[in-house]
């Protein structure tokens, strides 16, 4: 083939690709608000499935004869979806957003089926395995379409929506568990079962409004898939996300806990070297990092993380045990942190979207997540649920703040070839703080727990009214609400004994005689109060960590758009006489 042959081929090419690229303008207003709507609902599912299965777990685990093996059902699905969001992100650079974001779609919803009908633990632990597979792209490919079809401007406005419904799952899922759990049978299937179900007709709809609506010009190149670097991850952190569930029971320096460190360890090292390799294939670009304001946003996105998921699971808990809560009323509590981030988000985009100026927002964001968690150390047995539910507002106007804000960054931060991985990638990091901090949390409560409550059992006035309640109150012994306490107090409130009342069953504290059940509440809220003060250190470290990212403008275009003028920048040449 002669050169000149070549030339017209390789400007054909291009103009295809040109062409390809423009497509975007054939979408009209009303596909766009119908997309957004199939990848609301994609986000809905996933972030409700992180928080809905916490207030059933119980129910679930005694109809299934297995309370002992409930971390697992967590931990499956934990390790597949976090694992599964870069690589996602990643695959869709490749192979386009739309196929990518369908397969997520299909899994979660054959995990979700089969999860409603599972006859043990075991086979609800690998159900939920493959819900999470799905899940880890339902939480990341909606804000990488996004960044698509929107210039940064507009996408700061659509954004404050996302978290909008992020926030509303989240405060759902306790209530929605609650209501579900609470049923004995629904529609002739047991009450817990829709937990699952809930997620097929949702996810049947955002299937359908995707595949109708939803095309994305996509340009395939030829790379390298980066299989090696997405095994290494799943070497790094499958044993780090077990010891972190299965840490407190094990033991932390227990030689299987050891074990899992040291595999661990090797497989964040192999990872890094993989992807050194890789270059640009790498499954997490780490060129990528040497760009402040990505590196620097990706690393506050783990404290953000921290502190969401750390606040957002354990205060339902604190509600529940302290002040008296059912499961339904505990999630009607978690409203004001939804109301926070839905104020912080909308009236933050619409700032951004008009002035296009963010960087702020990184620091008024992490005070009000600081000042959340200092307002929650002061917690108090006897303050009710409004203190609970003040420092969940602050904590939710912190987060309506920087969730958008971090996604916005380290978009902004990339070409559109990295955008997708750009943004599961601080994904993948926010969810690995999260994991974090729910477990370290988690630890800590539980830790204290069986010393605080023997602590407050001897402080004057509880045990006084202690033993006026026993010696004096013959309905206290022959109240059979009271019966499981009673046999703690034989066995001595502290130690293992306690703390195996609140993993078997903690109903005991909704029933029982507000005298005996004084211990439980107080040495639970102490021990709650020392972890919402590892919070706290911790996100004074992430607002230090705040005033040290630096912010380029926002760009007027699209990725989708950005891409179209390189490919036509690509053109022009070849459409120039060459120079004699």
């Amino acid at each position: 083939m002669s050169k000149s042959s070549q030339r017209k081929k390789r400007a054909l090419r291009r103009e295809d690709v040109t062409q390809s690229l423009t497509a975007s303008t054939v979408m009209t207003r009303r596909q766009l608000i119908l997309v957004f709507v199939g990848l609301m609902a994609g986000l809905f599912l996933s972030s409700l499935d992180q928080t809905i299965v916490s207030t059933s777990m119980r129910t679930i685990a005694d109809d299934l004869d297995g309370l002992t093996l409930q971390s697992w059902v967590a931990t499956a699905y934990l390790i597949t979806s976090t694992i599964g969001t870069p690589i996602y992100g990643k695959l869709s650079d490749i192979f386009g957003r739309r196929p990518l974001f369908i397969a997520a779609i299909v899994i979660f919803l054959i995990g979700s089926a089969a999860a409603g009908f599972a006859d043990s633990m075991y086979q609800l632990a690998g159900f939920r395995a493959i819900q999470g597979l799905g899940a880890g792209g339902l939480m990341a490919l909606p804000l990488a379409i996004m960044g698509d079809v929107l210039a940064p401007r507009e996408r700061a406005r659509a954004q404050g929506i996302f978290l909008g419904v992020f926030g509303l799952s989240s405060v759902a899922g306790p209530l929605l568990g609650g209501v579900f759990s609470s049923q004995q049978e629904l529609f002739g299937l047991d009450g817990w079962r829709w937990v699952f179900l809930l997620n097929v007709p949702i996810g049947l709809a955002a299937l359908a409004i995707v595949l109708r609506f939803l095309r994305l010009p996509h340009t395939k190149r030829e790379v390298k898939i980066d299989w090696w670097g997405a095994a290494a991850v799943v070497v790094a952190l499958v044993p780090l996300l077990v010891v972190a569930e299965q840490g407190r029971d094990w033991g932390w320096a227990s030689p299987g806990a050891l074990l899992c460190y040291v595999v661990g360890v090797a497989g964040i090292v192999a990872f890094i070297l993989i992807e050194m390799r890789m270059g640009d294939d790498a499954l997490i670009p780490l060129a990528l990092f040497r760009n402040q304001t990505f590196a620097m946003a990706t690393i506050l996105g783990v404290f953000v993380g921290f502190g969401m998921f750390g606040s957002m699971l354990t205060a339902p808990l604190y509600l529940q045990l302290v002040n008296n809560s059912s499961p339904m009323v505990s999630g009607l509590q978690m409203l004001p942190m939804l109301l926070g981030l839905m104020i912080a988000s909308i009236v933050t985009g619409q700032i951004i979207g008009r002035t296009g100026r963010y960087g702020v927002f990184f620091r008024t964001g992490m005070v009000a997540l600081t000042l959340g968690f200092l307002w929650l150390t002061f917690l108090t047995a006897d303050k009710g649920p409004l203190w609970v539910m003040t420092g969940t507002f602050i904590i939710g106007l912190g987060l309506g703040q920087l969730l958008q804000t971090l996604t916005i960054a380290s978009q902004n931060s990339v070409t559109a070839r990295d955008l997708g991985v750009a943004t599961t990638a601080s994904t993948f990091f926010r969810s690995l703080g999260g994991t974090l901090g729910v477990s370290i949390l988690f630890s800590i409560i539980f830790t204290r727990l069986p010393d605080a409550i023997e602590a407050a059992a001897d402080r004057p006035i509880i045990k006084r009214a202690l033993i006026d309640a026993l010696a004096f109150d013959p309905q206290v012994r022959t109240n059979q609400a009271n019966q499981a306490i009673i046999d703690l107090f034989d066995d001595g409130v502290g130690g293992t004994a306690a703390e195996d009342a609140f993993d078997s069953n903690s109903n005991f504290l909704l029933f029982a005689d507000h005298r005996l059940t004084a211990p439980f509440r107080e040495g639970f809220n102490d021990a709650a109060v020392s972890a919402y003060w590892v919070g706290f250190a911790v996100m004074v470290i992430g607002l230090a960590i705040s005033f040290f990212i630096t912010t380029a403008p926002l760009r007027d275009k699209s990725a989708i758009d950005e891409a179209a003028d390189d490919a036509a920048a690509a053109d022009a040449p070849a459409k120039v006489p060459a120079a004699r």
